[in-house]
């Protein structure tokens, strides 16, 4: 039998060294990993560290959470099992609330972060918010990292029996908003309540929102008067109105997929006064656009890699949604 000779130690250098080139670059090019969620946020919310290293405490009922959220000393709360409320429960700032599992969390009513800055709501199932309450509110509060959670209704009722599942109001600011899933439901997240509030919310409302799923949501996607907004990374089936940027908003739309969605971005509709919208590197899905005056935020100041079009169903579809931390 023939036997092939040994390689000459220069041809086999090339090839380790080619081997090692070839995987150096396929690690360099993967996108995003659903599989190794970030430790902290990336966007308009980073710096976010909510309760930092603080000692865990685990709940089980309503009255066991209220207390433990409530104040503004470092804390982590974790959340164990499904429980029911009504209304909403107040969040103290630099605190972490934490599901425990994939199915933890909340439902009926949400969370009300009011006034407070460095909070984490992270792994969480929040479900059919009954108005007056959102899944989440936010208002008149800094750094907020709201990450991996599963927001969901029904769309049985009319339109106005639940609220919004994420809304960012009054001059709220630095805001990431990621891998969340929102599920069945007309109104998504409302940034910015009142095109009459120009007064408190100019300047403020800086949101992010990246590689969120939004299935079968009408509207709200997110609708933003006044602020600036991110929107990239995000994956939007069954839409009739997608993103919305109204009142002077400046929104930047990157490398989103759109899919059996009427309007994928509007700047047109709903208020006196138009919004603006940039638009890059988007799978559109053959949804229209509305865009009355491009704006001029194309470039966000924060570091972040935003993944193509192209990978964004496949990582959104994997690594969204609670259980994946």
């Amino acid at each position: 039998m023939r036997t092939r000779p040994p390689l000459k130690r220069s041809r086999l250098a090339l090839l380790t060294a080619g081997a090692a080139t070839l995987a150096v670059t396929t690690a360099l090019v993967l996108p995003q990993s659903a599989g190794a969620a970030e430790t902290a946020p990336v966007g308009f919310g980073a710096g976010t560290t909510g309760g930092g290293s603080a000692t865990a405490v685990t709940v089980t009922t309503l009255a066991a959470f209220k207390t433990a959220v409530t104040g503004d000393t470092a804390k982590i709360v974790k959340v164990s099992g499904l429980i029911s409320l009504s209304g909403q429960v107040d969040i103290g700032s630099n605190t972490t609330v934490l599901g425990v599992g994939s199915a933890s969390g909340f439902t009926g009513g949400g969370l009300r972060l009011k006034k407070v800055t460095n909070v984490v709501v992270r792994n969480l199932n929040i479900s059919k918010p009954v108005a007056p309450a959102d899944g989440i509110t936010v208002q008149a509060s800094t750094k907020v990292w709201i990450d991996h959670n599963a927001f969901s209704s029904d769309r049985d009722h009319d339109k106005d029996y639940y609220d919004g599942l994420v809304d960012i109001t009054h001059a709220s600011d630095y805001v990431t908003v990621s891998w969340n899933t929102f599920k069945d439901h007309y109104k998504g997240s409302l940034v910015g309540h009142s095109d009459s509030n120009a007064s408190e919310d100019t300047g403020h409302l800086r949101v992010t929102y990246h590689h969120n799923w939004f299935n079968n949501v009408n509207s709200r996607i997110p609708s933003l008067r006044f602020g600036t907004g991110h929107f990239y990374d995000n994956y939007v089936v069954g839409a009739d109105t997608a993103v919305h940027s109204r009142m002077g908003a400046q929104m930047l739309v990157e490398n989103n997929v759109f899919r059996s969605t009427s309007v994928a971005v509007t700047t047109n509709r709903d208020s006196d006064v138009d919004g603006y919208a940039n638009l890059t590197g988007n799978d559109l899905g053959g949804a229209a656009t509305e865009i009355s005056q491009v704006g001029t935020f194309t470039k966000p100041p924060y570091s972040y890699t935003a993944e193509p079009a192209s990978t964004v169903v496949a990582s959104v579809t994997s690594g969204a949604g609670t259980g994946k931390l």
